[in-house]
């Protein structure tokens, strides 16, 4: 579940950043093109697909589902494969339910798990240029990629974007953890402002379910 929470705290992160310092002319539109597609949007919805891998060579995992992301900080992951399971925040709590083992997990949003820049950008207050070092890694027609590395410490080592640069549209975020794990998510059927009713972003246990509660 932490690399999942990692994943998602750094798609929320890449939905809401502002521009580029220090990156070539084309890295700069690039996210000049991100800041002016979101910045004005209320809320995001997209299909996922995420990969983990593990810094021990042991396989890696692969997940796919839905996601809803709405500001500040509201989200709903609904993965779908290989296993149902959900994350679910209204801005102030943060659930992780698991079906198969019949428990759900409970903290406070931003907190725990979600830390430094990435708890930041869950409520809706992220400064690229504030929180971290960015560098072009290409910058094509069709494409850029951007390495962003944490001016202050963080759960994660760096991450970094792949978008669209002429739309802004953000196609994929890549998470690389302190100890070399790497969690990549992909997004496809990407639609804004569709607003979203308030119980997307509610969570009541179901009868039975143990409900654990992490301090933060």
């Amino acid at each position: 579940m932490a690399a999942r929470l990692i994943a998602i705290a750094t798609a929320l992160l890449s939905l809401s950043s502002a521009a580029a310092a220090g990156a070539p002319d084309c890295a700069e539109a690039a996210a000049s093109a991100v800041q002016k597609r979101y910045d004005g949007v209320r809320d995001v919805s997209a299909r996922f697909e995420q990969q983990t891998e593990s810094a021990l060579g042991a396989g890696g995992d692969r997940s796919s589902g839905r996601v809803v992301l709405a500001k500040p900080g509201r989200m709903r992951w609904s993965y779908e494969k290989p296993d149902p399971s959900l994350v679910v925040s209204d801005g102030e709590t943060l659930w992780l339910y698991d079906p198969a083992f019949g428990e759900v997990q409970k903290l406070p949003a931003g907190q725990g798990f979600l830390s430094g820049a990435a708890a930041r950008f869950l409520l809706g207050e992220g400064d690229m240029r504030r929180d971290f070092e960015v560098t072009a890694l290409a910058c094509e027609a069709a494409e850029t990629r951007l390495e962003l590395l944490p001016k202050s410490p963080a759960s994660y080592e760096k991450l970094f974007l792949t978008l669209d640069p002429e739309t802004g549209d953000v196609r994929g975020t890549r998470v690389v953890d302190l100890l070399g794990n790497v969690s990549s998510v992909v997004f496809t059927e990407l639609r804004t402002d569709t607003d979203p009713p308030p119980e997307t972003f509610r969570f009541e246990p179901p009868e039975g379910v143990k409900v654990i509660e992490l301090a933060p």
